[in-house]
């Protein structure tokens, strides 16, 4: 297969129940299903998958109600279990003779793959759940609870731009401020040591557009943040003029998105409960991954709550909570290694 084909995608589409879900594949070997998480679809790791596909058969979706994912009727409030029923699904059809999918899902899609491992540990290898904001588990869960929901009423009486403002302004405050930074463990050592010895250079040409995540945050997080950071619907409500037209097609449909997520999506994720025994089972298959500039934020103070309470390794990736747009290049070598430690 020529590096060409390899990076090129095969589009397909998958009946499951309630939904069609377009789906793209790319490479050969193991297949790892890349979940897209706030309101972006496949179109989001385009520069990711296509790094990764030298090793993996590289799997990416639209999510169901999303894109170019219809359901079969009106939108309803979405479930991380029913999304993790599509998962399985999907890995069963691209992997038919049975082998294990690793499993990667960020913000509001690591809730997911939360729930596939534990309702479904055989059909996952490894699981990388980065920044799942399980609310639940933070140290005040009712403001947890209570942001996410003035943000959804936000969206209902005044749009979508004053619940992205009602958001960075939630998710600003330093959460995990005075919570001690844990012990890295040797896999985090030994990955840390490997990226100061070899930095990855940042690629301007690589840079896709940010989704709306479940998280803005600042570009660099400090301590005490002086403003609420804007969200990308802040900056730029309609596309900006020098990006080239298939990223632009990507910005527009993650765009179009964001009601059904503001909706349908962002309190039922966020307030996912996740079991704890179960995951506590598997933790050997699982990696929850934090930002390295966002571990006070709310997502990654919760992902690392998690992680202490199933004893699961914590790896730490490049940017932030979005940090897989921020440089996508530098992320996916990141997975690279986390995917392949022993």
């Amino acid at each position: 297969m020529t590096t060409t084909d390899r990076t090129a995608p095969r589009t397909g589409l998958l009946t499951v129940d309630g939904a069609t879900l377009h789906h793209e594949v790319r490479g050969e070997g193991p297949l790892l299903v890349m979940m897209p998480g706030g309101s972006a679809d496949a179109g989001i790791y385009d520069v990711i998958a296509a790094d990764l596909a030298d090793r993996w058969t590289v799997a990416t979706f639209d999510p169901r109600g999303y894109s170019r994912s219809p359901l079969d009727g009106p939108v309803t409030e979405q479930l991380p279990a029913t999304h993790a029923d599509d998962i399985v699904r999907l890995i069963e059809v691209l992997s038919p003779d049975g082998s294990p999918a690793a499993l990667f899902g960020s913000s509001s899609s690591a809730v997911v793959a939360l729930d596939v491992l534990a309702r479904h540990p055989g059909r996952v290898s490894r699981v990388v759940a980065h920044e799942p904001p399980v609310v639940g588990l933070l140290p005040d869960p009712e403001a947890g609870r209570a942001l996410f929901a003035a943000v959804r009423e936000s969206f209902r009486r005044d749009g979508v731009a004053a619940a992205m403002t009602t958001m960075a302004e939630g998710l600003a405050p330093a959460w995990g401020e005075d919570r001690a930074d844990p012990e890295p463990t040797a896999f985090e050592a030994e990955a840390e040591a490997e990226a100061e010895a070899e930095p990855t250079a940042r690629d301007p040409e690589s840079i896709a557009p940010e989704p709306a995540a479940m998280a803005p945050e600042p570009e660099r997080a400090a301590p005490e943040p002086a403003a609420p950071a804007s969200s990308p619907q802040e900056k730029s409500q309609e596309t900006p003029p020098e990006m080239p037209p298939a990223q632009a097609e990507v910005f527009r449909r993650m765009h179009a998105n964001l009601p059904v997520f503001l909706e349908h999506v962002l309190c039922s994720f966020s307030g996912y409960a996740p079991d704890l025994a179960a995951l506590k089972a598997s933790a050997a298959h699982l990696v929850v991954g934090v930002g390295r500039d966002s571990r006070t934020l709310l997502p990654a103070v919760a992902a690392e709550a998690l992680a202490r309470r199933v004893d699961a390794r914590v790896a730490e990736f490049p940017g932030g909570h979005i940090g897989l747009t921020e440089d996508p290049r530098a992320f996916a070598a990141r997975l690279r290694d986390v995917l392949l430690a022993p």
